[in-house]
């Protein structure tokens, strides 16, 4: 997946990232490098409140938020952001979301658009995010091509069926960003069945422990970028 308009920033930033051997290292330069390109420290020094929240909330605010509720302001605009670069619209945000012109698209637009407006260039700072993700895995996950995670769930609610091959494997359509974990015993914490599926690497918009534990901390989560998944279902008990 290439996100348009990413190429001179993101070779800066992997310029900067690829002679450090740590990974902690290489986070915190990540860090220090969005804070500078986008001014995030500068936040208190603005003279109005509305320059003051739109410095703070920062990539780290929707992150936070998204752990916390996938399905508040800053789940849309994280929904958003999935949508307006890879053109894949969301099919749940608090209900199943319709076509365009439904009531429950226009609720997550109107969220999506109240946590544009205070911040600065959220779009850019999660476009460099994924960059960075992506670099992080093609550095780590050296000849692998896929992940397998796993999702807790208790229903099909926020996903469609499109086809069921047999008793515990389905084709899937994902909504277009979603919580995954890479621990299988953990997602049963989440749901009375488990989805597992076979991630491409590209498809992963952020993984936990990839930022400095200092500044955000996640229960194993990775967040993928959805569509049509062939997956396996599991039931407990």
């Amino acid at each position: 997946l290439k996100i348009q308009g990413l190429g001179r920033p993101l070779k800066m930033l992997l310029d900067k990232l690829q002679p450090l051997e740590s990974q902690a290292e290489r986070a915190a330069l990540f860090h220090d490098f969005m804070d500078v390109r986008f001014q995030l420290h500068q936040w208190e020094r603005e003279q109005t409140s509305s320059s003051r929240k739109a410095l703070k909330n920062s990539y780290l605010r929707f992150l936070r938020g998204w752990l916390f509720d996938s399905n508040s302001v800053e789940g849309a605009v994280l929904k958003g952001w999935v949508e307006s670069r890879l053109g894949l619209p969301p099919i749940f945000h608090v209900e199943p979301v319709g076509d365009i012109h439904s009531r429950a698209y226009f609720r997550y637009t109107q969220e999506r658009m109240k946590g544009l407006a205070r911040t600065n260039a959220i779009f850019s700072q999660l476009d460099l995010l994924y960059g960075y993700v992506q670099y992080e895995l093609e550095r780590t996950c050296k000849e692998q091509t896929h992940m397998t995670l796993y999702r807790g769930i208790y229903d099909f609610e926020e996903h469609q069926v499109l086809k069921k091959i047999d008793k515990t494997h389905f084709v899937l359509r994902l909504n277009n960003l979603n919580s995954f974990t890479d621990d299988f015993e953990k997602a049963w914490e989440f749901g009375s069945r488990v989805i597992e599926a076979q991630v491409p690497l590209p498809k992963i918009f952020f993984k936990s422990g990839l930022l400095p534990k200092s500044l955000l901390k996640g229960e194993q989560e990775v967040l993928v970028i959805g569509g049509e998944y062939e997956v396996r279902v599991l039931i407990g008990g």
